[in-house]
């Protein structure tokens, strides 16, 4: 009997240490980290855009730390800002160009004088053209090679996947441009006077794709700062822009025949328009830009020489506009024809602004423009959220649309603009403009019209194909 029952006990102890130790393993195996899956992301596909490279190391620049840099005083280039580097420059191009992922390295610590050149393509994918030094044209129109175009400086041409990046200046040295008699306000009493007017316009980008502008400080340009015309995919982000506030015609950002384009975090000021844009632009988005001095951000001129002009899908939000002669604006010429539509503007500051908002559809450049009945159709534009305070010697908001082709489906919401100094002068202004007001606009907008216009079904002949 004492036998059978040191073996039952032995089995119970046995059957309780298994219990305890398969317990055991289960909590150690629980309190075990396991190996995770990687998480599997709905990505759309990756811009092909390139990233900026790293800079090379500053003790050994150039070909010695990657065989697709190619610094440009490996290839003869002096950088004393007196010397002739273009040739080294084409050299390197060619060079970075033959190469996925070529660079084109102008270096720190060195000043680069090229002349009127023209980049092109079609090059490897991937290719930086970065300056970390200073890169500049020629002083002056006295200066310029006879052989060189007076219209333009820089230009890149037919490129895929292409960055214009670096920590450098390009300087436009426009002065001397700017000092011509047939500028705008340098002759005697403000007037222009006959002579050679052309000035090249800094920087173009023409019939490229996958475009990124990254990092660099322009300034002083004889004419347009940036020219992007006949291009799809542009990233511009992180840019200073600047030139005096009566530096003549130096519009910081063109764009025209041009679509998907962002303009992002960037400061411009100068002597035009902040950000220009022409005909034959869709799906354009600007952000975070702080304009001014400045002539503000314009969507025109368009309709020129009774020309058909077409812009579509363009929003401006999250920025700043300060000391300028004009805020949001469209402008138009008379018989023209093809529409403006689908314009988003929100959240935008004014500091001392004329014009704060304004849709001119009588551009003209001079005093020789006659009425005419066909007009770009504006339409489909919200302002959502303008505030700030306007130079009282304009009204803040002026809509002047065409006598004949009203400007329709004009969208105002939390609208607050106030007198900087002193009071206001005159009302806001609109002719034959319709659309909706959901909040109270300050200013009050007791001008604008309720509904569709009379002619609303005859509009469809000025509407741009999509």
């Amino acid at each position: 009997m004492e036998l059978v029952r040191a073996l039952l006990v032995l089995c119970v102890t046995m059957t309780l240490f298994t219990h305890n130790w398969r317990n055991a393993e289960g909590r150690y195996h629980n309190h075990q980290p396991k190996k995770q899956k990687s998480p599997v992301h709905n990505h759309s596909p990756r811009s092909k855009s390139p990233s900026v490279p790293s800079k090379p190391h500053p003790d050994n620049p150039g070909l010695s730390t990657s065989s697709s840099v190619f610094d440009v005083t490996s290839f003869g280039a002096v950088g004393d800002g007196a010397a002739d580097d273009t040739a080294a420059f084409v050299a390197a191009w060619k060079a970075a160009c033959a190469v996925d992922s070529g660079v084109v390295l102008a270096p720190e610590n060195h000043r680069f004088k090229i002349t009127s050149t023209i980049f092109s393509g079609p090059c490897k994918p991937g290719l930086v053209f970065q300056v970390d030094g200073v890169l500049m044209p020629p002083e002056g129109p006295d200066s310029w090679p006879e052989k060189d175009s007076r219209n333009q400086w820089l230009v890149f041409y037919k490129l895929d996947q292409m960055t214009f990046s670096g920590t450098g200046i390009i300087e436009g040295n426009g002065q001397q441009w700017w000092e011509l008699p047939c500028k705008p306000h340098r002759g005697p009493n403000w007037k222009t006077l006959p002579g050679p007017c052309e000035s090249p316009a800094m920087i173009r980008f023409f019939m490229s794709s996958n475009l990124a502008v990254t990092g660099l400080r322009i300034q002083n340009s004889p004419q347009f700062h940036m020219k992007f015309d006949g291009c799809q995919g542009v990233l511009i982000d992180k840019l200073s822009i600047s030139s005096p506030k009566l530096s003549p015609n130096t519009d910081g950002i063109h764009v025209e025949n041009s679509n998907n384009v962002g303009i992002y975090n960037s400061m411009i000021s100068n002597g035009d328009d902040c950000i220009s844009i022409g005909p034959g632009c869709s799906n354009v988005n600007i952000e975070g830009v702080t304009c001014g001095p400045s002539h503000g951000i314009s969507i025109g001129s368009l309709g020129v020489h009774n020309s058909q002009a077409c812009v579509t899908n363009l929003t401006v939000r999250n920025s700043v506009i300060k000391e300028s002669d004009n805020g949001l604006r469209i402008k138009t010429w008379q018989g023209g024809m093809g529409s403006v539509t689908g314009l988003r503007f929100e959240n935008i500051q004014m500091d001392n602004v004329l014009n704060c908002i304004i849709i001119d559809q009588y551009y003209c450049s001079s005093k020789e423009c006659r009425n005419q009945t066909s007009a770009v159709h504006v339409n489909d534009v919200s302002y959502r959220s303008i505030k700030g305070t306007y130079d009282v010697r304009t009204p803040p908001i002026h809509f002047a649309c065409s006598d004949t082709i009203a400007c329709t489906n004009l969208t105002l919401s939390e609208v607050q603009l106030l007198p900087y100094e002193g009071q206001l002068l005159e009302d806001p202004y609109c002719w034959n403009a319709y659309g909706i007001q959901e909040t109270m606009t300050i200013p009050p907008l007791d001008c604008l019209r309720q509904g569709d216009p009379a002619t609303v079904g005859e509009l469809s002949a000025y509407e741009c194909s999509r």
